[in-house]
């Protein structure tokens, strides 16, 4: 199962069962993770862990 058809079933799974509500929650995961993942061979990196 690619990362695309994950994220169409998903996106499915919204529609359907009307859970709106998960959509925010998973987009603010995914650019957390992003963050951390672009952030951790940076320069930039030891600004980045102050915050948390």
């Amino acid at each position: 199962m690619g990362k695309l058809a994950l994220m169409a079933e998903f996106w499915q799974f919204l529609k359907y069962r009307k859970k709106w509500w998960l959509a925010p929650i998973i987009i603010v995961l995914v650019l957390l993770g992003a963050l951390l993942v672009l952030t951790e061979t940076s320069a930039v990196a030891p600004f980045i862990y102050t915050l948390f």
